[in-house]
């Protein structure tokens, strides 16, 4: 095996079924509806709070119907998928409608699911008593330079993992809704780290977190800058920081926000970085002893994380929907990343290590 024979984006094998989008803020604009346009899934239709700049969007990507409210999009008969980017205080009610329409195939949600790890679990009951697909997005997964390091990964080319770590100094824009709730990084930030090294190791065993308040943010939060550390079975070590102050800003301050990542195994090393926030594609380097003679190989693509890895992300739906299986983003499984999330706020509070058991979820 070579870096050449690395896939870090998914082939399409599905653009079936209609889109309903609910929102029209950054996420939908720049990132949902930017990446199925490139990758060809039909969007029948719109809605968000404010019907004007769900008008803009639905003009700006040729989408053809614009409802109301979000509402009377999760009841038009003729969407099959409905794909949420909406306030997490407000989804479950929309997801909850949307499990109760015949037409609905699957719900694309985001994340955090909810805003507590139990009505999360409810939502995935009632998912699954329904009968529909809840999937979550966790578009991490789909970072190119996450998708190749889970393929060298999987195939031995670093042997054993021994350490690991996603290491950010970046200034996250901090949604308007989030001054509402009691907590801030760990679940709008830390979120995707976690569970991307949950995607890249499986379960963690001990969590430690430990957090301070970040200078910039100007309204009431526990959990600033965050850093939390993971233990696995094998003996495996990982940490994830999320610096949310990463220094100064001004006008006369040389910008160097940066996302890394670095992976250390017995037979090799593999280290990259992430897109976001430089607006490039991410990276990824490796050098293995079983695959690249030790020397440093560094596989190039043009696809990045903003846009391109949310059409693996509504692909995986499409597909999960056409074949009959389970979502590789399942809620299922975006639960057991609830649960870290909320075994990390219980380090916090009881200042120490804690256990984490997925077994009994």
């Amino acid at each position: 095996m070579t870096a050449s024979d690395l896939q870090p984006d998914p082939g399409i094998r599905c653009r079936d079924f209609r889109i309903g989008a609910i929102g029209a803020g950054m996420i939908m604009a720049e990132c949902h509806l930017k990446a199925y346009q490139l990758a060809g899934f039909p969007v029948a239709a719109i809605a968000s709070r404010t019907r004007s700049r769900a008008e803009d969007l639905a003009k700006r990507y040729d989408i053809p119907v614009t409802h109301d409210t979000p509402e009377t999009l999760i009841e038009d008969p003729q969407i099959q998928i409905v794909d949420i980017a909406y306030p997490p205080h407000l989804q479950p009610a929309l997801i909850r409608l949307a499990l109760r329409q015949p037409h609905v195939k699957g719900i694309l949600a985001q994340k955090p699911l909810a805003l507590s790890l139990d009505e999360a679990r409810a939502l995935r009951d009632e998912a699954r008593a329904a009968g529909k697909l809840l999937s979550v997005n966790q578009n991490m997964r789909y970072d190119q330079s996450i998708r190749s390091l889970k393929q060298l990964l999987d195939r031995g080319s670093l042997g054993e993992p021994v350490f690991a770590q996603i290491d950010m100094h970046a200034i996250p824009h901090w949604q308007g809704f989030l001054q509402g709730y009691d907590r801030l990084t760990l679940a709008n930030m830390s979120v995707h780290h976690l569970d991307a090294l949950r995607f890249l190791f499986g379960e963690p065993t001990e969590v430690t977190t430990i957090t301070r308040t970040d200078p910039r943010t100007d309204f009431a939060h526990e959990d600033g800058i965050v850093v939390t550390t993971l233990r696995f079975p094998s003996g495996l070590l990982a940490l994830s920081l999320e610096d949310v102050w990463s220094g100064p800003r001004a006008g006369d301050y040389d910008d160097d926000q940066q996302i890394t990542w670095r992976v250390e195994g017995t037979k090799g090393v593999a280290k990259g970085s992430i897109g976001w926030p430089t607006g490039a594609p991410s990276t990824l380097s490796y050098a293995s002893q079983l695959e690249t003679g030790g020397q440093w190989v560094s596989p190039e693509w043009d696809t990045m994380w903003f846009p391109h890895a949310f059409i693996g992300v509504m692909e995986q739906l499409q597909w999960a929907i056409r074949s009959g299986t389970a979502p590789a983003l399942s809620v299922a499984d975006n639960v057991r990343t609830m649960a870290l999330i909320e075994a990390a706020y219980r380090s916090i509070a009881q200042g120490r290590s804690v256990d984490f058991d997925i077994s009994q979820d």
